[in-house]
């Protein structure tokens, strides 16, 4: 394990020891694919790193030795390519393990990697590309992606090169051909041709629910503020299997299929799927034998319908969650299954974890837990002012006296928007929540997502979890409508579960139940059945996009 190296502590005996020791000790020079994966392959080469499968059959083990062969054969093959320190490369691989190949010899060649959804269209790619000068895109032998970025290309004048995995096409170059034929010998760069700890090392455009995607830059130190989210929220164990259900096109996998797992000593399981059916997810971590697993509130509400008796989880020892809030049944519901407590985690892509429900507290069902430690987390009012116990207002990372290792460095050639949420030694998150008397956080909603209605603010979340505890609910987005008499009311769009049918008896029943669990005032006294909810290309719930939808009809 490497942690030493970078630790001035590794182990900790409560939150409040972590709190006030927990310091990362940051290189004058740090580069993760040298610092961590090639050390790991010099020391111990046949250390299970990635674990891979498909749902088609297919599966593949790396070991930390073969992935320094990789990454240096891939990097030999993108630098004879004219790829360099600073050039910007996308990378639209799914799940394939190419892509940590990929990763890895940006990393070592100090380019810019710029990890996207295989979802994009082709005006989405001529944005990012144009966005971020573009020189070269990585992708997967998926026939609407490579169609895509070939429309795109006509529009987008810095893009060079294409590289194809998995497959051929006139005017892309074969990954696999290039890289056989690349030299398994790389040489650190030293002098100019190094990337310092400051320079560009990823650059990830935000989904968002409103606006175009905004480019968060993160440095080369970005790496070690992982250890925090996965050593101590996701509970990854040296020479254990970690399995984070991501996309690799977005910061969640940053955040669970590389960077803190692997300099944990823990192995990354990567599950590859075109559909996600719950029973071959749950397959799959039986298994293999997958001891900590991470995934958004989506996916656990499906797992927990599932026969759970019919898989051996003896090995599974966390469970976390992040992306969305999580509402108290699929806690509850979990750990009745399981026996384990479901730990949540709050955080952007801007940054590491900066609330969480570390090991050594007592989960509270809907609280996303504690700040971090090495981040100064605090709630304001609209004047900066910190609210008091119980008060709704925004969260912010302070950064007067310190900026947390793992800090996004603002949004890519767009210093007007990083100085319109990040100025007087503040970060502001967009985010609501309020704390109780003991310090944990309760998330409300963004900060456009609050219902005003009737002199009340109501938060989405509050309503979504009551909704969520009846059988009928699989999923459920709760907006405001206007209401000429109360301002705004509450709606409810509801994705019904197999055995239950729209109808007037439903949304009556529906109400009443809201109105059982929580404050009577909160009741959604509108509710539309639908059999899907809109959605960012990370999943989550596109809220603003049902409200505009409202406005229009």
């Amino acid at each position: 394990m490497l942690l030493e190296k970078y630790l001035s502590r590794v182990e900790f005996n409560s939150y409040e020891d972590l709190r006030d020791h927990f310091k990362i000790q940051v290189p004058e020079s740090f580069n993760f694919a040298y610092d961590v994966i090639d050390e790991y392959a010099a020391g111990a080469p046949d250390k299970t790193a990635l674990v891979w499968c498909d749902d088609r059959g297919g599966a593949a083990r790396f070991t930390f030795g073969q992935l320094k062969e990789a990454s240096d054969r891939t990097a030999n093959l993108f630098r004879s390519l004219g790829i360099r320190k600073g050039d910007p490369v996308m990378l639209i691989l799914k799940r394939r393990y190419e892509f940590w190949f990929s990763l890895l010899a940006l990393h070592k060649l100090g380019a810019i990697a710029i990890p996207a959804t295989h979802l994009l269209t082709a005006k989405d790619l001529v944005y990012r590309n144009n966005a971020a000068d573009v020189k070269m895109i990585v992708a997967v032998a998926d026939p609407a992606v490579l169609e895509h970025v070939d429309e795109a290309a006509p529009q987008s004048p810095t893009l060079k090169l294409k590289v194809v995995v998995g497959g051929a096409r006139p005017g892309w170059v074969s990954f696999e051909a290039g890289q056989r034929e690349s030299s398994p010998e790389l040489a650190r760069p030293s002098g100019d041709d190094a990337p310092r700890n400051q320079d560009i090392s990823l650059l990830y455009f935000t989904s968002g629910t409103t606006g175009y995607p905004k480019m968060v830059r993160h440095d080369f130190t970005y790496p070690l503020g992982h250890i925090l989210t996965a050593k101590y929220w996701q509970g990854v164990q040296d020479d254990g299997l970690h399995l984070t259900v991501s996309d690799t096109g977005w910061a969640k996998s940053a955040w669970g299929k590389i960077y803190g797992q692997w300099l944990a000593g823990s192995a990354i399981m990567v599950y590859d799927y075109e559909k996600f059916v719950p029973k071959d997810l749950l397959r799959v971590v039986a298994s293999h034998g997958v001891t900590s697993f991470c995934a958004p509130p989506t996916l656990y509400r499906y797992l927990i319908k599932e026969d759970f008796s019919q898989y051996d989880l003896s090995r599974l020892k966390c469970a976390v969650i992040a992306g969305e809030p999580m509402n108290p049944e699929v806690y509850s519901q979990f750990l009745r299954l399981t026996g384990l407590k479901i730990r949540e985690g709050y955080g952007q892509t801007e940054c590491t974890v900066a609330v969480a429900t570390y090991p050594w507290t007592e989960p509270r069902p809907g609280s996303m837990g504690l700040p971090s430690p090495g981040y100064d987390t605090d709630i304001v009012d609209e004047s900066g002012r910190s609210c008091e116990v119980g008060e709704v207002g925004e969260i912010v990372i302070r950064t007067e006296q310190r900026t947390p290792v793992g800090m996004f460095g603002g949004y890519y050639r767009d210093p007007d928007l990083t100085a319109s949420v990040w100025h007087d030694g503040v970060y502001h998150t967009g985010d609501t929540a309020w704390r109780d008397e003991d310090g944990f956080y309760w998330f409300v909603g963004r900060k456009d997502d609050v219902i005003k209605s009737s002199g009340y603010r109501i938060g989405p979340f509050e309503v979504e979890s009551a909704l969520l505890e009846h059988p009928a609910v699989m999923e459920c987005a709760v907006t405001a409508v206007p209401d000429a008499l109360r301002g705004q009311v509450v709606k409810a769009t509801v994705v019904l579960t197999a055995k239950y049918a729209a109808g007037d008896g439903l949304v009556a029943e529906l109400q009443e139940h809201v109105k059982k669990v929580t404050a009577p005032y909160k009741y959604p006294r509108a509710i539309e059945f639908v059999t899907e909810l809109p959605k960012t290309i990370s999943g989550k719930i596109r809220r603003v996009e049902i409200r505009e939808k409202d406005r229009i009809e």
